[in-house]
């Protein structure tokens, strides 16, 4: 976990960089396989593993403005997946390159959020309550994956992200856990 005074050297890119407010660039076929890209994904990966409420990263939170997106695998573990299609899954860190939302639910839920580029803000964002995302694996392989609940969100909040949008664009009700509480003294 990431304690404030490592807030100056965090990894994770913050609120105002632009990176994080552009439209992402596809992640070329000839890319698929290279150092550069298995190096990127590795990033993330560590990244996210060393955070200890994130559940996802996108490459424009660690500074690349590529269309990719990482799931940890304690995402999967309250969620209440519907399952997987096709996915080539050798641990459960899934990797998502050039993702495409292919269907949501017409039905929509309100569900808490917070990101890693927003630290310490908190607040409801409506998204559908199921999506399915076809993407590509780390090794060009596409695959389609459909996710309810907790993943949906994710797979919603993680393509705005490639898209340069942020929750707190979304968010009612924010909240900011970092700031001191007040008394009434």
């Amino acid at each position: 976990m990431l304690h404030y005074a490592e807030y100056m050297k965090d990894p994770v890119v913050q609120e105002g960089a632009s990176v994080l407010r552009e439209k992402a660039s596809p992640v070329a076929k000839t890319d698929f396989g290279s150092k550069k890209l298995t190096a990127l994904i590795q990033k993330m990966k560590d990244v996210l593993a060393k955070e200890e409420f994130g559940v996802a990263i996108a490459a424009p939170q660690v500074g690349e403005s590529l269309r990719i997106f990482v799931i940890a695998e304690k995402a999967f573990k309250d969620s209440d997946e519907e399952g997987i299609e096709e996915t080539p899954v050798s641990s459960r860190h899934l990797v998502f390159i050039n993702p495409e939302l292919l269907r949501l639910s017409r039905k929509k839920h309100e569900m808490s959020e917070g990101c890693l580029s927003v630290r310490g803000i908190y607040g409801n964002v409506v998204r559908h309550e199921k999506a399915s995302v076809k993407a590509f694996d780390e090794n060009g392989k596409p695959f389609t994956y459909h996710g309810s609940g907790l993943i949906a969100h994710i797979f919603q909040h993680e393509v705005d992200h490639l898209n340069g949008i942020l929750f707190i664009d979304k968010a009612v009700s924010l909240q900011d856990e970092s700031a001191p509480e007040k008394t009434d003294e």
